[in-house]
């Protein structure tokens, strides 16, 4: 060993390690991350972890395994936003890696999309390769339970640009549906019924708001409000995938003419980009009760329910829309594959969402 490297050794490691960047912390989270990953590929995965590309045959077929006729790729790119805060506040990271593959996976399940493959990044200022392990496995999981190969993804140490002890996260999926099975909304008409899903929680928006609201809290203490649970317990649940619930529909024969994944703008602005011209949807805000957490942003807030609406799912998850004959068929088939749904309201002629009963701050 030269004097230079001694002197390197003593200062406090490699050259790269004083600049704040470990290379071995960052093999350490591959590691540990390395068996779950694996467990997502199928035989369209070519190779293995660790190459400079990930490698999937294509090969397009339907659910009942005949080749589509004209398949389109989907593609959608996401991130968790600020739930990462809620997250290291909780000691929670695991739920975020369901969060991102669910959330991307209900987006292009809008279209009808069957997802293919998912990619992550996961970023932070100093590597801490148990959290990066949990946060992949989780996304693993998720893929594992959608059928999805997790093909890729990058994890990135870059002191001075992520606050110490936070982190980011962002997702890409690609799918595929068969051209002449493309859900775009297009033949939505006035009288269809639309149907809700109930959301596991706030999913992954609304969260610079929630805490903001809930900063001064205790938020480890059991609450009353919350049916006995915690901050802790309740903020950082992972958001749910909405798959499973088109199947049932479509094993069913339910004719799905529309589907809504309720996000970032809420019940007001995600619906209506389904929408064709001249069309619009009513909302019965009575027709479900709104969950304690989300009362307890809007009163520790003041945030106007109006507000509210536009800014969290408010217990929406996602839409499903129907025609008024196939409503019943469509609720029973969804009731049978374990789904709590309902009659949320109904396509009008106009534009935008109408809400009714009218409720203080929520515009008809």
């Amino acid at each position: 060993m030269t004097e230079d490297t001694q002197a390197g050794k003593q200062a406090g490691g490699s050259a790269y390690e004083r600049a704040g960047v470990s290379i071995d912390a960052g093999h350490r989270a591959v590691a540990l991350m390395k068996y779950a990953v694996a467990r997502t590929h199928t035989p369209a995965v070519l190779g293995g972890i660790g190459g400079f590309g990930g490698l999937f045959r294509a090969q397009f077929t339907g659910t009942d395994g005949s080749p589509m006729t004209d398949p389109v790729l989907v593609a959608s790119t996401d991130g968790v936003g600020t739930k990462t805060k809620v997250a290291v506040r909780a000691g929670q990271f695991k739920g975020l890696g369901a969060d991102i593959v669910n959330h991307c996976a209900n987006d292009i399940l809008v279209q009808g999309a069957r997802p293919l493959f998912f990619l992550d990044y996961v970023a932070m200022g100093v590597l801490r390769p148990e959290a990066v392990a949990d946060v992949v496995t989780g996304a693993a999981e998720a893929c594992e339970a959608l059928g999805v190969a997790l093909l890729g993804g990058e994890t990135a140490e870059m002191p001075g640009v992520y606050v110490e002890g936070e982190l980011d996260i962002v997702g890409t999926i690609v799918g595929v549906v068969d051209r002449p099975k493309l859900i775009d909304g297009s033949r939505i008409r006035a009288g269809d019924a639309v149907i809700g899903l109930p959301s596991s929680g706030l999913h992954t928006n609304g969260f610079s708001l929630a805490r903001m609201a809930l900063d001064g809290l205790d938020w480890q203490q059991a609450r009353a409000d919350l049916g006995g649970k915690s901050l802790t317990e309740v903020l950082p649940i992972p958001h749910r995938a909405y798959g499973p619930a088109f199947d049932a529909l479509t094993a069913a024969e339910v004719d799905v003419r529309g589907m809504a994944h309720i996000t970032g703008g809420g019940l007001v602005d995600n619906p209506p980009r389904i929408f064709p011209e001249g069309v619009g949807m009513r909302i019965n805000t009575a027709s479900w009760t709104v969950p304690p957490l989300f009362e307890l942003i809007l009163e520790r807030g003041n945030v106007a329910r109006a507000e509210g609406f536009r800014a969290l799912n408010m217990g929406v998850g996602f839409l499903f829309i129907v025609s008024a004959e196939q409503a019943e068929a469509a609720l029973n088939a969804l009731q049978a594959a374990g789904e709590s749904p309902w009659i949320i309201g109904e396509m009008t002629e106009g534009s935008g969402v109408q809400f009714t009963p009218q409720r203080e701050g929520v515009s008809s």
